[in-house]
């Protein structure tokens, strides 16, 4: 069959959207587009079809009320074939080159390798926050990696913020080397100070690659000893 252009472009819309924002329902889809429920349905069961997208069960959200009777809502997200109509990159060349350099250096030039790759991380950090002093360190960090490709974003969560990435430039070759994600979480901790956990990454199947950066507690003042504990 052939595509209607108009069909076309709602479609990218549509996966774009999902890119940026993450997995969606249809009714978000249709808020965000302004597009009706029903033209939205029928393009997503087109792109699952086409394994563009796939439906997924939504996660639960913590302070949410629970849904009535009734089936829950779906998501959707893209799958990797999805995500690699957006962007090609190279990626069969890129897993040959760190093969070899793991074949020739060990394990120690791939980490190297890796931290070379994630150092625009701690060279940009500064002049962006310089850029923009309103923006809290960790959006700071969003707005960096999306000036990267990651479509990435800020969630507030119970226990501090979450760093978003949407989109992975290298998910399909951190699948086979890890080290360019573990490099990339301690670039994160670095630059906020502080230790961040890696919650989800696209490289292992997840929808979106999620840094978990907690918030400092700030440290109790010691009690000093009573007379009767000064004394003994």
């Amino acid at each position: 069959m052939e595509l209607i252009q108009g069909d076309l472009t709602t479609r990218q819309r549509v996966a774009r959207s999902i890119l940026v924002e993450g997995p969606s329902t249809a009714a978000s889809l249709a808020e965000r587009l302004d597009l009706t429920p029903a033209a939205v349905r029928r393009h997503l069961d087109q792109m699952i079809d086409e394994s563009v997208l796939e439906a997924r069960d939504a996660r639960p959200v913590a302070g949410e009320a629970r849904r009535g009777r009734g089936r829950p809502a779906k998501v959707f997200a893209l799958t990797q074939s999805g995500r690699e109509g957006f962007t090609k990159q190279y990626d069969d060349l890129a897993a040959q080159a760190l093969r070899f350099v793991a074949e020739t250096g060990g394990e120690q030039a791939v980490r190297h390798f890796a931290e070379r790759r994630v150092a625009f991380v701690e060279e940009r950090f500064d002049e962006v926050a310089a850029q923009h002093p309103d923006l809290a360190p960790v959006q700071v960090l969003a707005r960096v990696f999306s000036d990267e490709g990651y479509a990435a974003g800020v969630r507030e969560s119970p226990v501090g913020d979450q760093l978003c990435q949407q989109h992975c430039p290298v998910s399909t070759v951190a699948h086979e080397f890890p080290q360019l994600c573990e490099a990339e979480t301690e670039a994160i901790g670095r630059v906020l100070g502080r230790h961040v956990q890696r919650l989800a990454t696209i490289a292992h199947g997840d929808g979106v690659c999620t840094t978990c950066v907690p918030n400092i507690p700030t440290p109790q003042t010691k009690q000093q000893p009573t007379t009767k504990e000064q004394v003994s």
